[in-house]
């Protein structure tokens, strides 16, 4: 593998975290200073970050707590910072959930909350209604990453059944005003959607969450889905959400734009195909393979060289018990249909430095993937069937592993056609 280019595509990988940096993206969003207390809450696996940002910015009191993957915390002075599990939640997730509640329980107008929102979060702040447990918020997170259904999908079944998410927690702070700095992981944008939306008002009904368990085959335990086919979301027209503003203050688009500009200043244009992309990742992969190999052997649609980014959340359908998240998955179908394919080498990576639950974000691939591990008596198409794409990676000693980045904007996904 070439390693210039690995280079080139590490550096558009930086390029476009850091122009998530939650300092720099936060800065426009600060809110004014509140005549009461100001209390902090967050939840993602940037949630860390996010605080020790926000706590830089601010130059009066606060109070606060903040709730972020195991191994993501960075030291904070005045915002506690917990830990819980991701993508399965834990009971320090429920711990966690408690205490944002309790963080927001009592306030008056005069007070502001500051919730600090990115990807993760969903996971994070198990809170189930009430005749529920735990393991029924961990049964479902399981039958959902299992399903193949994607993030909208998920989140739209996910708010149904909790007592936090959908707006829930932002009610309860109710009169005090709540100011929301989100940075995003979903495709489009959409500030409810983000880790369920916990402070924002769902815009979608429990029938939206039924057709989607229907569409997608989830087989939900029934009394599961008599409660979500309640709909007990707060409505967004409620007047509790009359002090409630919210900011995207980071999102895809940003960050694949930043990494176009790395490109260009290489002399090599780049073309952002979309940042909203969705669909299995083995399948969008196959599209992404056949434009690379049309670039490289037709000169079109774009001439070479040239960068293909995109970016959005895809998902996997498990059929293995093979080892890898998405990106991986992406990358492995890729690298199969680019088979003997030269001139193309690609970087697939999620923005917070873990794809799915393994320790690495993603990977590298070329057109001699397939063929280095058959040259070790492997089968690409074989690790893929099982979902193994990190065994496949880890082999070929091409895994991408930055460590935690302090944001996420979902996937990066960048092939560079020569």
């Amino acid at each position: 593998m070439n390693i210039q280019d690995k280079t080139l595509l590490q550096d558009m990988f930086s390029a476009a975290v850091l122009a998530a940096d939650p300092f720099s993206a936060m800065a426009p969003f600060i809110p004014e200073r509140p005549k009461g207390r100001t209390v902090v809450i967050g939840a993602g696996k940037g949630a860390a970050q996010m605080a020790a940002a926000f706590e830089r910015h601010w130059d009066a009191p606060l109070s606060g707590v903040v709730v972020t993957r195991y191994g993501y915390s960075c030291p904070t002075t005045q915002i506690q910072i917990l830990e819980a599990a991701h993508p399965v939640p834990d009971d320090n997730g429920v711990i966690a959930s408690r205490a944002l509640r309790n963080a927001v329980t009592g306030l008056g107008p005069d007070d502001l909350v500051v919730a600090l929102i990115c990807g993760g979060g969903s996971s994070l702040l198990p809170a189930p209604p009430d005749g529920f447990s735990l393991s029924d918020e961990q049964e479902l997170n399981r039958l959902l990453l299992a399903s193949g259904a994607p993030i909208s999908a998920m989140n739209a079944i996910r708010k149904q059944f909790s007592t936090l998410k959908g707006g829930r927690l932002a009610a309860m702070a109710h009169p005090a005003r709540v100011v929301s700095l989100i940075v995003s992981d979903v495709p489009g944008d959409a500030p409810s959607e983000v880790a369920s939306g916990p402070t924002v008002p769902d815009m979608k009904s429990a029938q939206t969450a039924l057709d989607a368990i229907a569409h997608y085959q989830i087989p939900l335990p029934q009394p599961m889905m008599d409660h979500i086919a309640k709909g007990t979301a707060p409505s967004p027209t409620d007047t509790v959400f009359a002090t409630c503003t919210t900011h995207v203050i980071a999102s895809a688009r940003k960050s694949l734009n930043a990494a176009q500009a790395v490109a260009r200043d290489n002399g090599i244009s780049a073309i952002v195909l979309s940042d909203a992309i969705e669909g299995e990742a083995r399948e969008i992969a196959k599209m992404h393979a056949a434009l690379a190999i049309e670039i490289a052997t037709q000169d079109q649609p774009f001439s070479k060289p040239v960068v293909l980014l995109s970016g959005g959340e895809t998902t996997v359908t498990l059929r293995g018990k093979g080892r890898g998240g998405r990106n991986s998955e992406f990358l492995l179908s890729l690298a199969a249909s680019l088979d003997g394919q030269q001139g193309v080498t690609a970087l697939a990576a999620d923005t917070d430095g873990i794809d799915g639950s393994e320790d690495n974000a993603g990977a590298f691939a070329d057109g001699t993937t397939a063929s280095r591990l058959r040259d070790m008596g492997k089968d690409a198409l074989g690790y893929l069937a099982q979902n193994d794409a990190y065994s496949a990676f880890d082999a070929l000693g091409d895994l991408f592993a930055p460590g935690p980045t302090g944001t996420n904007v979902n996937d990066f996904r960048a092939i560079l056609i020569r």
